[in-house]
């Protein structure tokens, strides 16, 4: 049994068509990107994947747990298996960083405040944050936002987590330094890790498989690793994408057409 699987959704806003037919699972250890260019409906993807946004058709099942047939309680203990970190890093603007990062264990654990506070600052070492503890995210940089945005997201061990463009406004050096970090969650932890990106670097780092979202026709084109997919793809939109590559226009495209001998000079 998967421990995601999305069967036949179909996202709307309104009478508007976002995508349909998505369909994919994650297993297990599996790192899952969610790509696309801009306007596709990749975080719209994740918000039906997360409880925030109901599909106008099909399924989203954890461990075969259809998400949005649940009631309420069985949603909610649904949504205590995953961790998500927003593109902003949403971190509470009036609390300490330990304190963010304590919340979600106060909320899904039955840790004691001493345990959350230890386990929130393993977090913090790990993530490379052990000395800001007491700061607030205003006091932090963008880089340093998502990294205890991801320690909050990891507080209580979940098995599967959600990043929705987590290398957005970033330098190369502290993209690289997520990548690297979310890397190591999956080594030392063993998560599914599903995240929404248009940063190549990223994707050929870390991802080992995926789904293309295409936003002309409104379906997915493509699965499988952006590296193997950079390669192998025969779609013009993938292979333009992966390897930024301008796409060729129709008249580019057209087969020459040569002037008839009646033509007058």
């Amino acid at each position: 049994m998967s421990l995601l699987a999305v069967d036949g959704l179909e996202m709307r806003f309104g009478e508007r068509l976002i995508q349909k037919d998505v369909s994919f699972k994650v297993e297990k250890g599996t790192i899952f990107a969610i790509m696309g260019g801009s306007g596709c409906g990749k975080s719209t993807l994740l918000k039906h994947m997360i409880g925030l946004l109901p599909p106008a058709a099909g399924h989203v099942t954890y461990n075969g747990v259809d998400y949005w047939a649940a009631t309420e309680s069985e949603q909610a203990k649904l949504r205590a298996g995953f961790g998500m970190l927003f593109q902003s890093a949403a971190l509470w603007s009036s609390m300490t960083i330990l304190e963010n990062i304590c919340l979600p264990m106060e909320q899904q654990t039955d840790l004691d405040a001493p345990a959350r506070e230890s386990r929130a600052r393993e977090m913090l070492a790990w993530v490379d944050l052990k000395d800001f503890a007491d700061y607030y995210p205003a006091d932090l940089s963008g880089g340093m936002k998502k990294r205890a945005g991801l320690a909050r997201a990891l507080a209580a061990e979940p098995p599967l987590l959600f990043l929705d463009e987590p290398s957005a406004g970033l330098d190369p050096i502290s993209s690289k330094r997520l990548d690297d970090l979310i890397l190591d969650v999956r080594q030392r932890t063993g998560a599914a890790i599903v995240f929404v990106s248009h940063e190549l670097p990223s994707l050929f780092a870390i991802a080992d498989d995926g789904i293309f979202l295409d936003a002309d026709s409104k379906a997915p084109i493509a699965r499988g690793a952006p590296r193997e997919l950079r390669e192998s793809s025969e779609h013009p939109t993938v292979r333009a994408f992966l390897r930024r590559e301008e796409p060729k226009s129709s008249a580019e495209s057209a087969p020459a057409v040569t002037p008839s001998a009646t033509t007058s000079a």
